[in-house]
């Protein structure tokens, strides 16, 4: 019996060991094991396959250093700025996305949820992706390489096994048809493999994956060098380098395709909109450096990407390509068509083949994991009583159930569309709805209060209908039209905001002066400004990085925007090239569920509290309270409640009489940088 024991008391240690509970922060939530964990794991959810195929593609369609003009600007414009918010909401507000958002305001949990559905949308069908690089990895022991006798294009048609579809017009039909509906076993087996292994990652909660998440980024890092210094001592390698980093085409950047192809590209590698960022950060510690976090994810990210670029750059000049125009090349025709092919030229062909595609494997794993744990999170704070293994394992079974249509013979066209209409609608959409409602529907009774409805009302008409017809005249007339069109409503709308709205009774130092002027501040700032000074109170204590002052700015008037035009483009797409394709309607359908959850969530938000544990159903009612900073730890739905909160405001605040608009009464001292108020 004390064998029994003695052995039993060793499995449990070594499953410690392997799978280790989470530490705990003061407030009782998980949290991640180290700093560097955080780091690790948002990197991988960020630096994954597209990193190693996907922006080769993009760089080598859009070849030149000029490609870096419009690719950096939409770093620093809205992939930084974005993060920044996504991470400081989950950390500040200690709960996933729907959580986050909820508590800014309840009528934005549909905003929280539909993060949620991006990444459990894009689960299933990236794990297939998977499912075929195992195919290939299992492949790669073979001698010789099986792609290097039939060619790279028809091991990939192979491996996807999917016949080509009828296309319309062919037989008289007028939709694109699909003969074959058959289940694929191969890539079945490799896709509930692939569910198990995510399962295995995340089971146990950030403990366990604080662990794996030093496999899934260390190793792929040491592997990509090493296949970047083979690629580039390949023959004539230095042609593909020079090809992308030694050529100038000036002309190239008036397209608009250069832009939107630059902005497309950092927006979706760098993972912002699918609802992992904010969940991960909730695990953090409350104080810890969200601005530098995030800064160090997107730069991670961006100096990634461009350095194992050169593992392709090699491969281009060793090939002898050349970009042509009007021909463009995709991510899967590098990574399942030109690398296999030139691997299988090479010297050790074998060896090099497993590099690549167990390479592939890891950096795909952790964007995988990053996803359904946005799920889990969210499940888990809602207050479910079942434990985190009965959560992730009812969830990988029901991701792995959606799984299954990809995995039949008209799978890869299923996945196209899915994966085409979730990108350009659901996605650029949900981010939008992130960065315009962050910033006006934050504390709008501040707003409403100090300025009066209808002045509120002719500003929001100001902002978001000289967006929506700006783009729409855009695309319907011209990009010039639109774009009078659009700041011509803007200005006009605005300027009646400010003539017919009352004058601020509480206001800001730099803008009170002249009451037109502190108007301007309210309608324009206001809940960008105070969700940067509430947020900072918690995310910029200490020796903290603050949110900068000019992150409002950029978040409403140049990240909401040039979202909204991008959007613009996805409609006029749909109907040039998806209006006759079942599937493509499909994912087109798929795409506008993520639009009808933030809209659902802002009409009936009672309808998603569900997702809110009971006691913090309130929190998303903020009393009025013009420009006093609030901490967080004190907001318990003060308004509804009749509750007194005591009130931290800061120094260049200036309150003028009190009107019968009603005012607040402030006081006059701000404590210590990032301390909360005494209590």
């Amino acid at each position: 019996m004390s064998d029994k024991a003695s052995l039993s008391s060793s499995f449990k240690k070594v499953g410690r060991w392997f799978a280790p509970p989470p530490d705990k922060a003061e407030d009782g939530r998980d949290v991640w094991p180290s700093r560097a964990a955080f780091l690790l794991a948002s990197m991988g959810g960020c630096a994954g396959m597209g990193n190693l195929l996907r922006y080769p593609s993009q760089v080598y369609n859009n070849y030149g250093l000029q490609w870096f003009i419009p690719y950096l600007m939409a770093v620093v414009l809205i992939a930084i700025p974005v993060l920044v918010l996504e991470i400081a909401i989950g950390q500040a507000y200690r709960g996933g996305s729907v959580i986050a958002y909820s508590t800014m305001n309840r009528r934005l949990r549909g905003v929280g949820l539909s993060l949620i559905y991006v990444g459990f949308v894009v689960g299933p069908y990236f794990a297939v992706n998977l499912s075929w690089i195992m195919i290939y990895f299992s492949h790669s022991f073979t001698k010789p390489l099986p792609w290097a006798s039939v060619g790279g294009p028809e091991f990939f048609q192979q491996v996807v096994a999917n016949p080509a579809p009828i296309e319309p017009g062919e037989n008289g039909n007028y939709w694109r048809e699909y003969p074959a509906v058959g289940m694929l076993g191969e890539t079945t087996g490799w896709m509930v493999f692939t569910w198990f292994l995510i399962w295995l990652c995340i089971f146990r909660g950030v403990g366990l994956t604080g662990r794996v998440v030093y496999f899934t980024m260390g190793l792929p890092i040491v592997v990509t060098i090493i296949l970047i210094g083979r690629s580039l001592s390949l023959p004539n390698a230095g042609e593909g380098v020079k090809m992308f980093w030694g050529t100038w085409r000036s002309s190239e950047l008036a397209k608009g395709s250069l832009w939107q192809t630059a902005c497309g590209q950092v927006f979706f590698s760098t993972g912002v909109g699918f609802g992992y960022f904010t969940s991960y950060a909730s695990y953090n510690r409350k104080h810890s450096n969200a601005v530098v976090d995030a800064i160090a994810i997107v730069s991670s990210n961006v100096a990634f990407e461009n350095i194992a670029a050169f593992a392709v750059y090699g491969v281009v000049g060793y090939m002898g390509l050349q970009p042509t125009p009007g021909a463009r090349i995709g991510g899967f025709q590098i990574g399942f068509e030109t690398l296999p092919i030139a691997i299988a030229e090479m010297p050790g062909a074998n060896f090099w083949a497993v590099l690549l595609f167990f390479t592939l494997m890891t950096l795909g794993f952790s964007s995988g994991f990053a996803m359904l744990d946005a799920v889990v999170t969210m499940v888990m704070d809602s207050g479910i009583k079942h434990s985190r293994p009965v959560v992730v394992t009812a969830l990988t079974l029901l991701s792995l159930a959606f799984s299954l249509p990809y995995c039949t013979q008209f799978g890869s066209p299923l996945l196209d569309g899915i994966d085409r209409w979730l990108n350009d609608i659901a996605l650029v959409f949900v981010v939008w709805s992130e960065c315009v409602t962050a910033t006006t529907v934050y504390r709008w009774k501040d707003v409403e209060g100090q300025v009066g409805r209808t002045a509120f009302a002719l500003y929001q008409f100001a902002y978001f209908g000289g967006t929506i017809l700006g783009v729409t005249v855009a695309q319907a007339v011209g990009a010039f039209q639109g774009a009078v069109v659009g700041f011509a409503i803007y200005f006009v709308f605005t300027g009646l905001a400010l003539v017919f709205g009352k004058v601020p009774d509480v206001r800001p130092h730099h803008w009170g002066n002249n009451a037109y002027s502190a108007k301007l501040w309210y309608l324009a700032f206001y809940s960008a400004e105070q969700l940067r000074r509430d947020l900072n109170i918690i995310v910029g204590a200490g020796a903290n990085w603050d949110i900068p002052f000019f992150w409002g700015v950029l978040v409403k008037y140049i990240s909401g925007p040039v979202l909204a035009i991008v959007f613009s483009f996805s409609y006029p797409n749909f109907y040039a090239e998806g209006r006759r394709d079942p599937l493509m309607i499909m994912g087109f359908i798929v795409g506008h569920v993520a639009l009808l959850v933030i809209l659902g969530g802002f009409v009936v938000p009672r309808w998603f509290g569900c997702l809110i544990p009971v006691e913090r159903r309130e929190e998303g009612r903020i009393a009025y309270a013009p420009c006093v900073t609030l901490d967080r730890e004190g907001v318990e739905g003060v308004e509804e409640k009749g509750m007194e909160r005591e009130k931290d405001v800061d120094s260049d605040i200036i309150a003028s009489s009190p009107s019968s608009s009603g005012s607040i009464d402030v006081a006059t001292a701000h404590p210590p940088r990032g301390e909360p108020v005494a209590r």
